[in-house]
């Protein structure tokens, strides 16, 4: 993908130098921190070329033009720590000790308005979370292997689920080739039958909770019985998992097939995030997937770390979920 826009290295200096006035841990008090960063928009001094261009993103969201955008050269903080792959949140507690790619990714929240989304049960209820290899989960189908990763949404089996998804490239090795690749749901909806989708929209499916879930809420075993498609062109799917719901009628099993044969048979795009990339997509409204093309490095390759976080597609839709916010901390959900 060619990026949306590229910061010169004096923006990007500009930029880092109103981020790094942001000195409240987002993972210790995070109302607080989101607060200091509207500050900064609220004295004016987020740079304007950063918000002409996070407002060219949204008017492409909101037009349809396009749900998957790439910022080049942003700022992120001037130590980035080699974290440890046993307990690599531990770690990042304990070495980093400035916030500049959080408050980056918070300003791109409030800019874009998608106010961000945690999970208590992850991460601490962190709103900013790593991707990053964990050595216990090497080799699964998790977002913190070392692996690859098929066509998904985020968080699939849950309720709540992020309309947006965006990734700071912290460290990434120059010397190994790791793309995200992401597929529209319109995309999708070209490859399938009026029929097919009508079937789609049905709850046929099931999915499975990710082994990262379970780990930290063993309550949590397959999602209730799901569409696949929902709105206009959202999809709910993780493939070689989501399948047929018990008691489905047959043509369930043939139109999943169909969705198989449309997800390869669909146009995508690939971005391989470089170190200081702000990339940012659809979670619900297409499918991204992590593809190794060479490694030739295979320790270097498991130190790549993106930072991460969920939001809401606006406003509104996370007020739809505000009884569920855990102890009074707005976007903090308990599932």
């Amino acid at each position: 993908m060619q990026p949306f826009y590229e910061l010169t290295d004096a923006e990007r200096d500009g930029l880092a130098a109103a981020l790094a006035a942001v000195t409240k841990s987002p993972y210790e008090d995070y109302p607080a921190f989101s607060r200091s960063v509207t500050d900064l928009v609220d004295r004016g001094e987020v740079p304007a070329f950063f918000a002409e261009a996070v407002a060219g993103i949204r008017a492409e969201r909101e037009s349809g033009t396009s749900d998957a955008h790439v910022l080049r050269n942003c700022p992120i903080d001037p130590v980035v720590p080699v974290l440890n792959h046993d307990d690599p949140l531990a770690d990042k507690y304990a070495k980093k000790k400035t916030f500049v790619g959080e408050a980056l990714l918070e300003l791109f929240a409030q800019l874009a308005g998608t106010p961000l989304l945690a999970y208590d049960t992850r991460f601490n209820g962190d709103f900013f979370t790593d991707v990053i290899a964990i050595n216990r989960y090497s080799g699964k189908q998790t977002g913190f292997s070392d692996g690859e990763l098929v066509f998904h949404n985020d968080r699939t089996a849950h309720p709540v689920r992020a309309d947006f998804i965006s990734l700071v490239g912290m460290r990434c090795p120059g010397g190994e080739l790791t793309y995200t690749g992401f597929v529209e749901g319109r995309a999708l909806l070209s490859h399938l039958t009026a029929e097919e989708q009508e079937i789609l929209r049905k709850p046929y499916f099931i999915t499975p909770f990710d082994v990262f879930s379970r780990d930290n809420n063993k309550s949590l075993t397959v999602s209730e019985a799901h569409p696949i498609l929902e709105r206009e062109h959202s999809i709910r799917y993780l493939d070689t998992h989501t399948t047929v719901a018990p008691d489905s009628p047959p043509e369930a099993k043939d139109t999943l097939i169909a969705l198989k044969n449309a997800l390869v048979r669909a146009e995508k795009k690939r971005h391989r995030i470089l170190t200081g990339d702000l990339f940012s997509f659809a979670n619900q409204d297409g499918l991204h997937s992590r593809d190794k093309i060479e490694v030739n490095d295979p320790e270097r390759a498991r130190s790549r770390w993106l930072l991460k976080t969920y939001a809401f597609r606006d406003e509104a839709n996370a007020e739809q979920h505000a009884d569920k916010w855990i102890n009074g901390v707005r976007g903090r959900v308990g599932d």
